[in-house]
């Protein structure tokens, strides 16, 4: 096993570090809160495709650069998308986010997610979506799709209730409203929170954990929790697809979108 560390350049989309059979992959938006445009969406689904099938790869570290883990999809690009009602111009991103969270979620190594920071709508489900969750104390989450009248996607639907409960998860998805990281704790979304500046050593440290254990019973236990609910996860994330973008068309997601813009509360008329 190499320890020497190798990284891509500092321009992309994905940064990479790979170190003692693991790879760290960070989302590097960090000026739009790492927020999920079209092309930081392929680019992340492109290089969890790669690091899945390197077997000098034994386990996956998920971050985000600068002060958020991901704000979610990348509102001006989707408003823009709404203003000249390009309605299928959506489904790029959806698609992306929906083989992201796949293979995650069955891909043979296991992943931890290191929230450092915001993680909203798309963003805190591809948190969910992880094996593990460390977040920093400074860590806040929210399905704020309500916000803006759209529906949850990235596998939101699927992950957040069986973390949960049915009950928590939709008064969730319902308000839009966030949470701090201890309440996230308490309501059993992450596993552990740590302060900020001992994120990356603590999440690496278990990492390595893992990298230096028994693999193979951990790949076969990773199969076994997740891997076998591939067709289920599927089924929800192309229905999620499916109403999402019949929520893009509405005039809810109209009215909500540009009232973020106009920084004022949404009058929704269920249309």
């Amino acid at each position: 096993m190499s320890t020497s560390p190798q990284t891509v350049p500092e321009h992309s989309l994905v940064l990479e570090k790979h170190e003692d059979g693991v790879a760290t992959l960070t989302l590097n938006r960090p000026d739009k809160l790492n927020a999920l445009n079209t092309d930081l969406a392929v680019a992340f689904n492109e290089t969890l495709g790669r690091i899945g099938t390197d077997k000098s790869i034994h386990a996956v570290v998920l971050t985000g650069a600068g002060r958020a883990f991901c704000a979610g999809g990348d509102l001006a690009e989707i408003w823009q998308g709404r203003q000249a009602n390009d309605i299928a111009g959506l489904e790029p991103l959806l698609r992306a986010g929906m083989q992201s969270v796949l293979k995650i979620r069955t891909m043979r190594q296991p992943v931890i997610a290191a929230i450092n920071g915001a993680a909203a709508g798309a963003g805190m489900n591809i948190a969910l979506a992880a094996d593990v969750r460390f977040a920093s104390e400074q860590a806040v989450f929210g399905q704020n799709f309500a916000k803006v009248g759209l529906f949850p996607d990235y596998g939101g639907t699927f992950f957040l209730p069986q973390l949960i409960g049915p009950a928590k998860a939709v008064e969730m998805f319902y308000t839009g409203d966030m949470i701090d990281a201890n309440t996230a704790l308490q309501m059993g979304l992450v596993n552990h929170v740590v302060p900020a500046d001992e994120l990356a050593d603590q999440t690496q440290a278990f990492a390595k954990g893992i990298v230096h254990g028994p693999r193979v019973a951990s790949r076969a236990l990773k199969q076994v929790l997740f891997g076998t609910q591939r067709l289920e996860l599927t089924k929800a994330l192309e229905y999620e697809v499916e109403e999402q973008m019949k929520c893009f068309a509405s005039e809810d997601c109209a009215e909500g979108l540009r009232a973020f813009f106009e920084k004022r509360k949404p009058h929704f008329q269920g249309k």
